[in-house]
């Protein structure tokens, strides 16, 4: 039966109507899953609805989650919706400066945290408050009320609020607001995102056509919910009626997905990187033939075209059998033993890694949005075979976009957001007077209809010569390198561009081991002449495929990662560029000197004169 969804809330009618099973939603209590049925997902959103209802919640309230995933989010995401309410759900990691711009810029009057490490976490912006919200914890801790009261209360009076419950899902339009949903920010304060259930729904059904999961897939969840990437394909997976299990942690991963036979998951780049990083490893160890055969399997899978495998050779048909019966159905086996989808968002992922992916059964589709945009704007499409690497595929049905002159991404439709909570001024800059939201990014088509992002707008800078550098594609091509994991291209006003450089440790590791390298930790082994110099052949080879200004001249290496943890990644895995330059001051100023403050007026008209190459006798230091 054909049920349309234009309110979020209309899902959980689909769900009983159209894929009513036993565990529609599942999650570990004391390392147990516990399922929940179509019919119970129902159940407990009204229950959560009555209880909140009891508790004075009116419609247009915000109520705040600070929460890991689980399935409980779900009931009182729904509850929220049910009734009128906005949910307001937060980043489980900000710092204590943003949860206090949160708190007080959102108003909520009901904060929802599932935890004691989160209630402590939080306690300090608390504590700055003029007025702090009603504090509920999903746990038992003492001292505070819990979530279970607030169902116990919606069972004790159901009565009572059914009809009133009823009216207002009736007087709920596809227009009204649903979410306020906080950036996660590269640069300032948090911004409050306002999306309808018009947005969200609009988007989530558009994405899930092109998805060829059926009900008989299980997925595992373990990305944040409050992200609305996460979120959308979570409502995604509902409505092609998938299994949505819940991941005990990060690192529980593995076992999670070989336990449920896991058929999909949504992801971000990292931590494709990360299960990357592991396979490599598992194959240093092997006897000579095998970890021949292995590593054959990686070279093998990284000129991996998706949909046109019939149209090579038919020795590359041969060796992709091969290698599969060999080695890729092992890598299956270690993630639940099926071929899965794995949707990816939130940055840019090495093409190789899409390629080696895909060859091994485990397909990538990469998509790109905003939270702005609920999140959505161009998938490649596995269905229809509209799959090109290195691009974010086709546009999303129901989306319009153009490019502007400068190359921004501009996009309209029933996805763009309301506005930004608080700040009509900034919404007004964002999105002009015909309806077209301006994304801040850079991109272009590839053969007319495949998007490809470029650069952050306000990213690109220009060399003291005049000529313009994007960072991010350098970053990201960089970033394919496997000795390499995070990379900031930097030389605004400086003659030339440079890099500081992370790399990848365990790599790196491993390469110092075969070479014989002697060292006692990562400040150590950054500084060896032979590693230095075997970046420098890993950049050259990249540095071929820039044109001369782009190159990368010189470079650092640090011996930090850059982590969500330490702050110097966005929730989102972004790089926080303002950070890391004020963190690597002393190694930008050693890499391009201190600027002269002198060269000003007439001197400095000159720095924008291009003046030809001149080849020195000598290198540059």
């Amino acid at each position: 039966m054909e049920i349309e969804i234009t309110r979020l809330f209309d899902l959980l009618d689909h769900l009983v109507v159209n894929h009513p099973k036993d565990d529609i939603l599942a999650g570990k209590v004391n390392g147990e899953w516990v399922r929940y049925s179509s019919h119970d997902y129902y159940k407990y959103a009204h229950f959560m609805a009555y209880g909140l209802m009891e508790l004075g919640i009116q419609p247009g309230d915000r109520v705040i989650t600070i929460s890991n995933n689980c399935p409980e989010w779900n009931f009182i995401d729904m509850a929220l919706a049910l009734m009128g309410a906005v949910h307001v759900p937060v980043y489980p990691t900000l710092s204590t400066e943003n949860y206090v711009h949160i708190f007080r810029h959102s108003e909520a009057r009901l904060i929802l945290v599932s935890s004691k490490v989160l209630l402590n976490r939080i306690t300090p912006a608390l504590k700055q408050l003029e007025q702090s919200p009603e504090i509920y914890t999903l746990a038992n801790i003492e001292g505070y009320h819990r979530t279970l009261e607030i169902l116990k209360l919606g069972i004790a009076s159901r009565e009572k609020h059914l009809a009133e419950l009823e009216q207002r899902k009736a007087s709920i339009k596809p227009e009204d607001w649903l979410t306020l949903v906080y950036t996660s920010g590269t640069t300032g304060e948090p911004k409050g995102v306002m999306l309808s259930h018009r947005n969200i729904c609009s988007n989530f059904l558009a994405h899930a056509k092109v998805n060829p999961m059926t009900p008989d897939y299980r997925v595992l969840s373990f990305l944040p919910l409050n992200h609305v990437f996460e979120r959308s394909v979570n409502y995604h997976f509902q409505y092609l009626g998938c299994s949505i299990y819940y991941a005990e942690s990060m690192g529980t991963l593995q076992r999670d997905m070989q336990d449920i036979g896991c058929g999909g998951f949504c992801a971000v780049p990292r931590v494709l990187e990360m299960f990357y990083d592991k396979l490599y490893a598992a194959g240093k160890d092997f006897p000579f033939l095998k970890k021949a055969i292995y590593f054959r399997a990686f070279k093998h899978g990284m000129r991996y075209d998706n949909g046109i495998i019939k149209k090579v050779s038919l020795w590359f048909q041969i060796m992709q059998w091969f290698y599969d019966k060999m080695v890729y159905r092992h890598w299956r086996e270690k993630f639940g033993g099926k071929r899965m989808i794995i949707i990816s968002g939130g940055s840019s992922i090495p093409e190789r890694l899409v390629r080696l992916f895909s060859a091994a059964g485990m397909a990538i589709y990469e998509g790109y949005g905003l939270s702005e945009t609920s999140p959505v704007i161009a998938v490649n499409d596995p269905v229809d075979g509209l799959v090109r690497y290195g691009t974010v595929g086709p546009i999303l049905s129901g989306t319009e976009m153009k490019l502007a002159e400068d190359g921004e991404i501009l996009t309209r439709g029933p996805h763009v957001m309301m506005g930004y909570y608080k700040d009509q001024a900034y919404t007004d800059e964002v999105i002009d007077s015909e309806g077209w939201f301006h994304t801040g990014d850079i991109g272009k088509l590839v053969a007319g209809r495949y998007l490809k992002i470029t650069d952050r707008k306000k990213d690109i800078f220009k060399l003291s010569a005049g000529k313009y550098v994007a960072p991010q594609v350098i970053e990201n091509k960089l970033r394919e390198s496997e000795y390499i994991d995070q990379v900031m291209v930097i030389g605004e006003n400086q003659k030339i561009a440079a890099a500081i450089i992370s790399p990848n440790f365990n790599t790196l590791h491993y390469w110092g081991l075969k070479h014989h390298l002697h060292y006692r930790d990562n400040v150590q082994l950054i500084n060896l002449p032979e590693v230095n110099k075997k970046m420098q052949e890993v950049i050259d080879v990249y540095n071929k495929e820039f044109a001369p200004h782009e190159q990368i001249k010189k470079f650092r290496l640090v011996s930090e990662e850059w982590t969500t943890t330490n702050g110097l990644l966005s929730p989102t895995l972004k790089l926080r560029r303002k950070l890391l330059q004020d963190k690597y001051k002393d190694l930008i100023v050693d890499i391009f000197g201190k600027q002269d403050d002198t060269k000003s007026g007439l001197f400095s008209a000159f720095r924008t004169i291009e003046l030809p190459s001149i080849k020195l006798p000598f290198k540059e230091n």
